[in-house]
């Protein structure tokens, strides 16, 4: 059965909020672009901005941690480099992160959201030399199936919304769990060629509603309650790079490697 890409998005800084996008352009052995290049620091984390290595993301300001990140809406120019964010009952921000003093206040901006949610200090990382903080350091592109969603909906007798999962694509137009045998097998993103990596195991940032904030849902405990396991998701290294688009036709994944 032939899927389709339903939408695209990106999360520029690790945690913060999911930006909705039309295409992208993927490389071949790179992560999803503007994807992660930007984590934000609780308290000191070991990260070398001039050696970048994986670094666990229980060293940052996410909602597995720190549901209150969700209060924040983001938005990130890539171009200007100048993030944007608002919260309920405090003043806007927005600085050029491409910059120490726009990280500096952005750091400062949001010690006054998350206060004491937040160990701290907090200090925001940029990724630099190609680098993402990603969740696993080979979750280069991060993919949904969501009839999987719907499904796990059905069985919870209660909406979820897809975005609780962060992920680059969602498809439309596959079986329900047919991603859990697709590991090592080739898969087309519109024109862009990928190898199946692994499914994705999903954390308790999951269990925060990405609008209220609240962790409202044991998401990693029903699905192992339901199905035996606590996967969601693909990730997928590109072979073959392109520009994929919303819309694009998205295969079931073959058994010969891209």
């Amino acid at each position: 059965m032939t899927g389709r890409i339903a939408a695209i998005f990106r999360h520029p800084v690790k945690g913060f909020t999911p930006e909705r996008i039309d295409r992208a352009e993927l490389t071949a052995g790179r992560n999803f672009p503007a994807d992660r290049i930007y984590a934000v620091e609780n308290g000191p984390s070991g990260f070398d901005p001039d050696q970048p290595e994986f670094i666990p993301k229980q060293k940052f300001t996410v909602l597995a941690a720190i549901p209150e990140v969700a209060r924040a809406r983001t938005a990130y120019d890539p171009e200007r480099g100048v993030l944007r964010a608002e919260a309920p009952g405090q003043a806007p921000f927005e600085g050029a992160l491409d910059e120490p003093a726009g990280r500096d206040a952005f750091a400062a901006w949001l010690t006054v959201l998350l206060g004491e949610a937040a160990r701290g200090p907090l200090k925001v990382l940029p990724a630099g030399g190609g680098h993402a903080f990603m969740d696993h350091p080979l979750g280069h592109v991060s993919v949904i199936n969501l009839a999987s969603v719907r499904d796990l909906e059905a069985r919870l007798g209660r909406p979820l919304d897809p975005l609780r999962f962060r992920a680059n694509l969602y498809v439309e137009g596959w079986p329900a769990w047919a991603e859990l045998d697709w590991t090592g097998r080739g898969i087309a993103l519109g024109p862009v060629q990928g190898r199946v990596f692994k499914s994705i195991v999903r954390c308790a940032a999951t269990h925060v509603d990405p609008t209220t904030a609240v962790r409202d849902v044991e998401v990693t405990k029903a699905l192992f309650d339901h199905y035996g396991h606590m996967n969601c998701g693909l990730y997928v290294h590109v072979t073959a790079g392109g520009v994929v688009s919303v819309g694009d036709p998205c295969p079931q994944a073959q058994d010969a490697p891209a």
